[in-house]
């Protein structure tokens, strides 16, 4: 039998049987978008995995950036012991990790004892507001568009460097450059090789702005699946890096010039599969269009924190730096926030507020909840922008981790939406970032206070 990107446990035991496949990855996404699990060997992957679950220790849903036990969530604690829960692989997941020789990867559900959905799981809060949409006789389909920037140095030597003095994989601007693009291109071409062999549709690379910086993008597809492909994608394009002795960062802001964005798309569809967003005209947006585009706008001030997690995820939200800083939608408008942009099915809305740091679940997540709102809501329309978004009148992203997290806490509609105990948990999870950096001193105080204060 020959190898397919996408493995049924058959086909997996039979690659297993002959020592084609002697590793199998299962993992689960975290609350900062990273895969988090184990690598099994395949007797115990069949014996009990598939049968049984996996489990693995609570605190994956409850720590740091650094993977630190910290205060502050009721899901779990030293106090109540740091149990395990379950990890319930889902096997239309189950596929080739063609970046390391032998191995297969499924994607988990984060479930807790009795197999029931961890609720502040990011996976298991985008299906739940799809299942909100399904009740509409909608479904969503999305499409992540990740930056990174790549450097000539490993992982550990940007690591005793403490950061600077790297060498960027390019030295000019080769945003849409054939000629920079081609510098990287044997580590580019291993990453979209790895990914078509993965049975992740890749559309097409480029290069972007900053130095070294570049972007791969992904076919369209159902939003669950997108996201699954998106967190493969980000832990394979690492891995591969370290292979070739490079270091690539999806950090939404590694310097003064341009950040990396995740710009994320998203359509919704109807039973029999027709785009929505648009009227019978096949021209005008669609009264529902314009409903879920004022339930966004109305709402991305309270859910900003799902768009911009981090403290440095605000630094991108510059004026002119193609990020965006007023809460408008335009039609192929990049300095709006949400861009609409496509023809007929493909009509989409294209939200620039994500940055590389973001969790595609939590993002898409949001979005949804807040269109519903608008639908459910029948909220006024709210008029397309034309212009210049940067210097006009609008409404506009918050500033900081702070503002977005106390905008998420007090917000009558996340709570409604997803539920207090999740809105608990992501406060908390800001709160600890923002505690973090407020007790480190920063090498700009130090070159600013050490000698002139």
């Amino acid at each position: 039998m020959a190898a397919t990107p996408h493995l049924t446990l058959p086909e997996l035991k039979g690659m297993a049987d002959r020592g084609e496949i002697d590793t199998i990855i299962v993992a689960a996404c975290d609350m900062q978008g990273r895969l988090q699990g184990k690598r099994v060997m395949p007797k115990f992957f069949f014996e009990s995995v598939t049968s049984e679950a996996a489990e693995g220790c609570s605190y994956l849903l409850a720590t740091d950036i650094e993977c630190g036990t910290v205060p502050g969530y009721e899901l779990t604690s030293w106090e109540k012991g740091y149990g395990d829960f379950i990890f319930a692989p889902d096997l239309s997941t189950l596929r080739l990790a063609p970046w390391q020789p032998g191995a297969a990867i499924v994607l988990c559900d984060i479930e807790l004892k009795g197999h029931k959905p961890a609720s502040v799981s990011p996976r298991t809060m985008l299906k739940q507001q799809l299942n909100r949409l399904k009740a509409h006789g909608l479904s969503a389909w999305a499409a992540t568009e990740l930056e990174f920037i790549m450097f000539r140095n490993t992982y550990e030597d940007a690591w005793n460097k403490a950061y600077r003095g790297l060498t960027p994989a390019n030295q000019y601007n080769n945003d849409y450059s054939i000629l920079g693009t081609a510098r990287v291109e044997p580590i580019i071409r291993r990453i979209r090789n790895a990914m078509e062999a993965a049975g992740i549709q890749v559309e097409n690379s480029k290069g972007e702005c900053n130095l070294g910086q570049h972007e791969i993008n992904f076919r369209y597809g159902p939003a669950v699946e997108t996201c699954d492909k998106h967190v493969i994608y980000k832990e394979a394009a690492k891995e591969i890096a370290v292979q070739e002795n490079a270091a690539i960062t999806f950090m939404a802001k590694f310097n003064e010039r341009e950040g990396n964005s995740c710009h994320t798309h998203l359509s919704l569809r109807n039973e029999a599969g027709d785009a929505v967003f648009l009227d019978a005209d096949g021209h005008s947006p669609s009264k529902l269009f314009k409903q879920f585009m004022a339930g966004l706008l109305r709402h991305t001030p309270e859910i900003a924190l799902f768009f911009a997690p981090n403290i440095n995820s605000y630094k991108r939200y510059a004026l002119g730096s193609f990020a965006p800083t007023a809460l408008a939608w335009g039609m192929d408008n990049r300095t709006c926030a949400f861009r609409v942009l496509g023809h007929g099915k493909s009509i989409r809305v294209e939200n620039r507020l994500p940055g590389g740091d973001v969790n595609p679940y939590l993002v898409l997540a949001a979005m949804i909840a807040a269109g519903l709102a608008g639908i459910e809501g029948d909220y006024e329309p709210v008029p397309m922008f034309t212009g210049n978004a940067y210097t006009a009148d609008l409404p506009r992203v918050p500033h900081t981790l702070a503002d977005a997290a106390k905008l998420f806490a007090q917000s009558e509609f996340a709570h409604a939406v997803f539920g207090t105990d999740v809105v608990k948990h992501y406060t908390n999870m800001a709160k600890v970032e923002l505690d973090a950096f407020n007790a480190a001193v920063t090498d700009w105080e130090r070159f600013r206070s050490f000698e002139r204060m």
